[in-house]
């Protein structure tokens, strides 16, 4: 008897740019025309990041940060780029040249921009990416690495390996945090339209555990449409 592939299998890095090539590079192309989400997406953000108390004696002046999967901009203009007071400095990691011309050059990140909260943009995947490199380049590692409705793209051993490479340019007391659609099926789930895989929550606890991440805090995104996957941020540390 054969035994079926697992749904990240059929995951197809090509096929997924150009679903997102075709979408439009603005808010509701960034949602899946569910623009209005964004609000209760970001306030949600902003109450994990209250919670976890990363503002302490020991957190840096300026925090570093990584917006990975950013699109155009949109997690970065709206939570990243305002935390610690403004003292921030926001990195884009974004694989489609479209949006990331958009972070570069259009109208959506330009107050930030000519404040100096961008830093540096790097149009890749992030199965390509290297936060140690990037990190060193700068002389010193994130504060906070935010990975938010993107790893679907990633296979299981490709999303570890992310991990992986997040944790070692993490500072400390930093953290990582990765917030993504959970499917509430036993089993995860493909999508060919996107090329994409929803995971349990089951599975992101095995692949962060595997990564050598542990979980100081979960929460559930409350306030989407009841039409929409669960939602669930998960913020990271090594062991």
């Amino acid at each position: 008897m054969t035994t079926a592939p697992p749904p990240d299998a059929s995951i197809d890095a090509q096929k997924s740019i150009e679903y997102w090539n075709s979408v439009e590079a603005t808010p509701n192309g960034m949602l899946g025309g569910y623009e209005r989400v964004s609000r209760v997406d970001i306030q949600g953000s902003k109450n994990l990041l209250a919670n976890l108390r990363l503002k302490t004696m020991t957190s840096p002046a300026c925090w570093k940060i990584a917006d990975c999967g950013a699109g155009i901009g949109r997690v970065t203009k709206g939570l990243l780029s305002t935390l610690n007071s403004g003292a921030t400095l926001v990195d884009i990691v974004e694989p489609v040249k479209k949006f990331t011309q958009e972070a570069l050059e259009g109208p959506t990140l330009k107050p930030e921009r000519e404040a100096g909260k961008i830093g540096k943009v790097f149009n890749v995947g992030l199965e390509e990416w290297d936060p140690v490199a990037a990190s060193a380049e700068a002389g010193e590692k994130y504060f906070i690495i935010w990975t938010q409705w993107c790893v679907g793209h990633l296979s299981d051993v490709n999303l570890v390996a992310y991990l992986e490479r997040c944790k070692n340019a993490t500072m400390e007391n930093g953290v990582i945090v990765v917030k993504e659609n959970i499917t509430e099926t036993k089993e995860d789930m493909y999508d060919e339209i996107d090329s994409s895989v929803t995971r349990t929550d089951n599975k992101f606890r095995a692949l962060f555990k595997q990564a050598g991440l542990r979980i100081i805090r979960t929460e559930v995104q409350k306030g989407l449409p009841a039409q929409l996957y669960q939602v669930r941020s998960y913020a990271l540390r090594a062991y």
